[in-house]
């Protein structure tokens, strides 16, 4: 199965820029002193930043659902482990383990309007990460314990 995920900008992401943005204008329009303005100015140049910059969510390709992203990051020994439990019983795999190297990396994009999520197999090859494995679909509630 081969599925893409492009990087978006959530709801959240927009509610903060655009509260941002608000809160500089009045503010700014506000007849206080110039220690107020200066702020003012600033929380609206940071609302265009992050207005601009901030995506947080994940779009599918195809279909154009959105989703969210979960990364675990493993040793290199534990590659084998993770692609033979990815598929079969992904639910299965030790989080203990996570965080303890970045060799490996596991990437989760899961919805649970939709009650799917997509697990895929990422390796570090020198300065950036390679697939590794195909990417697998499963119920939400089988990869729970990963989100």
């Amino acid at each position: 199965m081969e599925k893409t995920f492009i990087r978006v900008r959530s709801g959240k992401d927009i509610i903060i820029s655009a509260s941002l943005i608000i809160l500089g204008s009045v503010l700014v329009a506000l007849p206080t002193g110039t220690g107020v303005n200066i702020t003012g100015f600033f929380m609206i140049f940071a609302g265009l930043i992050t207005a601009l910059i901030l995506k947080t969510a994940y779009k599918d390709s195809e279909t154009g659902l959105k989703y969210k992203k979960t990364e675990h990051y493993f040793q290199q020994a534990m590659n084998s482990v993770i692609s033979s439990a990815l598929k079969t019983a992904p639910g299965s795999i030790d989080l203990t383990e996570a965080d303890k190297g970045n060799a490996v990396r596991l990437d989760i994009y899961h919805s649970k309007s939709e009650g799917k999520a997509y697990l895929q197999l990422f390796e570090y090859v020198p300065y950036k990460y390679e697939p590794c494995s195909a990417v697998y679909e499963y119920e939400i509630d089988k990869v729970g314990k990963l989100l």
